[in-house]
């Protein structure tokens, strides 16, 4: 089965290439590169929306995600506004140093990563996938591997580190790994 990736996110798609290598799934980038404003109200909304645009355009199978940490603590910032949270500060290390300061008399620090999978092969035909990867909000950045709040997110089982420490231990059991093994268990 090849499907267009709905994101211009190289990270996103480096990752779920390597994810596919040993499968009958294929991920393509799409021939260029839509604009779809993400205005849902959850995780599933925005996935839909950007794997139906990329389908009306394309007339192909199309898979697309979004992501994003939520808090327990504040619902109010994060979520589905992960990657627009403080946008005066486009860079992601700028992102969490904010968060940080934030939080910084807090001491609920729980919180979650979540990704949801859009696979639309038609307008008939629709499947989502969910996979989470509850942790803590650290107090300082750690580890230079990865991206977006990975230096500041110490996943519960991972001992310690944040997953930007520990690539090859993200690769196997981060949110986005585990929707993706729910999609390919699904299409097996």
């Amino acid at each position: 089965m090849k499907l267009i990736l709905a994101s211009s996110n190289k990270h996103k798609a480096d990752e779920l290439k390597d994810f596919f290598k040993e499968t009958q799934i294929e991920i393509e980038s799409a021939p260029e590169k839509l604009e779809v404003i993400e205005d849902g109200k959850s995780f599933e909304e925005n996935a839909f929306k950007k794997a139906q645009a990329y389908y009306e355009k394309f007339k192909r199978p199309v898979l697309s995600d979004d992501s994003g940490l939520v808090l327990e603590c504040r619902d109010d910032i994060l979520g589905i506004y992960s990657a627009r949270f403080v946008p005066e500060f486009p860079d992601y290390k700028d992102k969490c140093s904010e968060l940080i300061k934030i939080l910084s008399d807090e001491q609920n620090r729980n919180a979650y990563f979540i990704c949801v999978l859009c696979v639309y092969i038609s307008p008939e035909e629709v499947y989502f996938f969910e996979g989470r990867l509850v942790g803590k909000i650290g107090t300082e950045l750690k580890g230079s591997n990865g991206f977006g709040y990975d230096p500041v997110f110490f996943p519960n089982k991972l001992g310690g580190e944040s997953i930007a420490e520990n690539p090859g231990w993200k690769a196997l059991n981060s949110h986005r790994a585990k929707a993706l093994q729910q999609l390919i268990k699904f299409f097996d």
